[in-house]
């Protein structure tokens, strides 16, 4: 077990600086500073934020020429290119900075077969297109890219499924183990994305099912975990118990989580508990321990611990120190999103740390909903924009811009 910070001395921090906006900024020309930082500037107005959406789609639709403004600027910052070609930039630029690369094909919302088989298809291209490139250690994808949202539901509410519908689900199964066989064969981590509770369920259950059949030897198939719910921390340990019960590697991606408001809104309509943690403290201490029980157990555990957070990113490496684990060892990743936190991201990979970016792609209004989910998701954490502009007006001073 883990002695209490007070019991042990505290390690050396090395190089480790999350200030150090030299290292942090070094992969960026001054052209991608200055777009950075208009961006961020824009993105920590609400008002914009609220009614960009809105208005670009309603351009969009009506075919103004505005896609050649959004893939220069909002989709430049977030998204490496609606292809996987044209994300082979932004992969070599993050590798000369120590960082690998997370694929994720960002297409959402859709409800097609043909949609879901071509997703399919192209979760499978980025395994083959990560094989053999320590520049992309891990791929990921999402249930509901492969699968409906309505059929999930059904699922997770344990309601009885017509013929079609029985056909249909094992389309889902179908697909869903033919990316995790892919990733088998060419030893190619996959991560299986976690999404709203009354779908999770099905999601936590095919994942495992998965688990069991593909990580007997190595980490391949990762469940996540929203620990800004209050029972993630306790699913967690139930799903180590049951790995070791039988025998197989745990993929673990932990995260604060991404659908907090809609979660508590459709707790308060639907009157049930909120699923969500009563306070940000709360939230903190369980994705802080969840850490911490993955560190402890880390010859069966394999970790992605995706955060922003300084602190957490701090006590993971400071944990790794006091064990005397290597900063590099396989079955320890730190992970932030492309366009964001760059300070923790590359200050980590100077240090030695494994650190990978979620680089998403695909067409620009098909990636609207994800880049517009990513600058709500910015204004609401308290701080957060005005420490990324921060560090950007402290790099753009030390160049003389």
């Amino acid at each position: 077990m883990f002695a209490e910070p007070t019991d042990v001395p505290q390690p050396e921090k090395g190089n480790l600086s999350f200030e150090n906006t030299e290292i942090a900024f070094k992969h960026a020309s001054n052209a991608d500073l200055k777009r950075a930082y208009w961006l961020f500037t824009a993105i920590n107005n609400n008002f914009l934020v609220k009614i960009g959406p809105g208005m670009t789609n309603f351009a969009m639709n009506i075919g103004l020429p505005i896609k050649g403004i959004i893939k220069a600027t909002i989709f430049k910052q977030f998204c490496g290119g609606e292809t996987i070609a044209e994300c082979n930039d932004t992969i070599k630029n993050l590798y000369s900075g120590g960082v690998g690369t997370i694929l994720d094909y960002s297409v959402e919302g859709e409800e097609d077969e043909k949609v879901f088989d071509h997703t399919r298809d192209e979760i499978i291209r980025t395994i083959e297109r990560a094989t053999g490139d320590p520049a992309i250690p891990i791929t990921v994808f999402k249930v509901t890219g492969v699968g409906r949202f309505g059929l999930l539901e059904k699922l997770d509410a344990g309601t009885a499924l017509t013929q079609a519908e029985e056909e249909e689900w094992q389309k889902v199964q179908n697909r869903v183990q033919a990316i995790c066989q892919k990733a088998h064969q060419a030893g190619i981590p996959v991560m299986i994305d976690a999404e709203e509770t009354w779908i999770q369920k099905t999601i936590d259950k095919l994942t495992l099912n998965m688990m069991r059949r593909y990580n007997r030897d190595k980490a391949i198939i990762f469940n996540t975990y929203q620990i800004y719910r209050h029972d993630k921390l306790a699913s967690l340990k139930t799903d180590f118990d049951i790995a070791r019960t039988e025998e197989f590697m745990l993929g673990v991606k932990i995260v604060r989580g991404a659908y907090m408001e809609k979660e508590r809104r459709r707790a308060a309509e639907m009157g049930y508990p909120s699923p969500i943690q009563p306070d940000k403290l709360s939230a903190d201490r369980d994705y802080n321990d969840a850490l911490r029980f993955c560190i402890e157990h880390i010859d069966r555990i394999a970790l992605v611990a995706g955060t922003h957070n300084e602190d957490s990113c701090r006590l993971l490496a400071d944990l790794l120190n006091q064990l005397h684990i290597p900063h590099n060892h396989p079955h320890v990743y730190f992970s932030q999103l492309l366009g964001m936190s760059d300070n923790l991201s590359f200050n980590l990979a100077n240090a030695g740390y494994n650190v990978v970016k979620y680089v998403p792609y695909g067409p620009v209004k098909a990636v609207m909903p994800y880049l517009f989910r990513r600058a709500q998701e910015n204004t609401a954490i308290a701080g957060q924009m005005s420490r990324e502009l921060g560090l950007i007006i402290k790099e753009k001073k030390r160049r003389g811009m």
